[in-house]
């Protein structure tokens, strides 16, 4: 069952994505913002943590669960160092997920010759 919620949760969340890319003029810039924004906003609000809760990586791994991270990098950094761990927190809790998109990104840019899409 929790193969199934995981792939609801998350197909769901793709559907919003395609929908809003498909049905508005947005990029796919836009909708990455969008997402990550708004997994930062539910989780303040205290709405995405139920979500995760029920869809496990269906919520986690997509864009929206970027946002998660951040906010509660933040919310563990502000009561570990006050102030300051509003600035360090997010990015203490993202670090592995951004150190990773750095070295793929680089291996891919070294293992293929990156062309323009003009």
């Amino acid at each position: 069952m929790t193969y199934l919620n995981a792939f609801i949760v998350g197909g769901l969340i793709c559907v919003i994505g395609q929908l809003l890319m498909d049905g508005t003029k947005l990029t796919p810039s836009h909708v990455l913002v969008i997402f990550v924004t708004s997994g930062v906003i539910l989780t303040a609000i205290g709405v995405y943590e139920p979500l995760v809760k029920v869809g496990g990586a269906g919520a986690t791994v997509p864009l929206p669960g970027f946002g998660y991270a951040l906010a509660k990098g933040v919310f563990k950094g502000v009561k570990e160092n006050g102030l300051l761990g509003a600035f360090t927190g997010g990015v203490e809790a993202t670090s592995g997920g951004i150190t990773a998109a750095v070295v793929f990104g680089y291996l891919m840019a070294i293992l293929f010759t990156p062309k323009s899409k003009l």
